[in-house]
């Protein structure tokens, strides 16, 4: 493809789980089912998936908040859950998800690459995340270790709040030197990251395969009846629109290929200077 500097695009956020490692986004999930497994709470990977892309204390509170997990709560301890059974569900789940994040953090096929055209580009590359810092401190040197190393790595409890607040990408931008925020595009695995994407101004581009909206192993996809995947496929890509993603890609590697309609629409938009 061809490498040439997109005339208004700046810059791409990238998330982490589910985009740019772990293929699925199967490390947090495995984890929030065992966090409540040992609570006697029961809980699906369709529920424990659901809040995905926020910061993981919120995800727990959030997984809490479904109405059959709270009754099954309180069919347990006669009442729902409050915030303190939130802090020793996470307090079970940073320790036993930092040990299993080594064999998740391998990159997705086609990121690594990805980095490195966008590189040539000309384009900084920032990246948002739920984990926390002492998460990234695992995930990230594996990442690098198999050539895929973002320009910067903002997480979610070095802010004030995270997704679907925009502090993340509004901290890259700062520390990047990029300006404005419609000049660069978000890309995630999860509607959190679209969310996040629109609330701080920039592009948003919603990933299927590999990420969380889909939910499948590699494997999973290749035996997959294609009929069958064409319609999961079509069903996250049909939520990420509602969310208000303007694009919505196959798979990370594609990215790039949207990079100049973006920087065309925002020429029609501007009009050249």
């Amino acid at each position: 493809m061809n490498a040439q500097a997109p005339k208004y695009v700046k810059a791409v956020f990238m998330d982490w789980a589910g985009t740019i490692v772990d293929y699925g986004c199967f490390s947090p999930v495995d984890v929030f089912i065992e966090v409540f497994r040992r609570k006697g709470i029961e809980v699906t990977p369709e529920e424990a998936r659901e809040p995905m892309g926020l910061q993981k204390w919120d995800h727990i509170k959030e997984m809490c908040k479904i109405d059959r997990i709270a009754n099954l709560w309180k069919q347990k301890y006669g009442r729902m859950p409050h915030d303190k059974d939130v802090d020793e569900l996470y307090a079970d789940f940073e320790p036993l998800l930092i040990s299993i994040l080594p064999k998740y953090s391998k990159p997705i096929p086609g990121s690594v690459e990805l980095v490195e055209r966008l590189r040539k580009m000309g384009l900084k590359i920032g990246s948002t995340t739920g984990f926390t810092r002492k998460m990234m401190e695992v995930v990230a040197p594996v990442a690098k270790k198999h050539g895929c190393s973002p320009d910067l790595i903002v997480t979610s409890d070095e802010m004030p709040a995270g997704r679907p607040y925009p502090w993340m990408i509004f901290q890259n931008a700062m520390t990047l030197g990029v300006y404005p925020l419609k000049h660069t595009i978000k890309v995630g695995d999860s509607i959190s990251d679209i969310k996040e994407g629109k609330n701080a101004g920039t592009w948003t581009v919603g990933v299927i395969k590999g990420g969380n909206e889909l939910g499948m192993t590699e494997q999973e996809i290749n035996q997959c009846d294609p009929d069958i995947l064409a319609d999961k496929m079509e069903a996250v890509e049909k939520k990420f629109k509602e969310a208000g993603a303007n694009y919505v890609i196959e798979s990370i590697g594609q990215l790039d290929e949207i990079i100049p309609k973006i920087d065309d629409r925002i020429s029609q938009l501007e009009g050249d200077v």
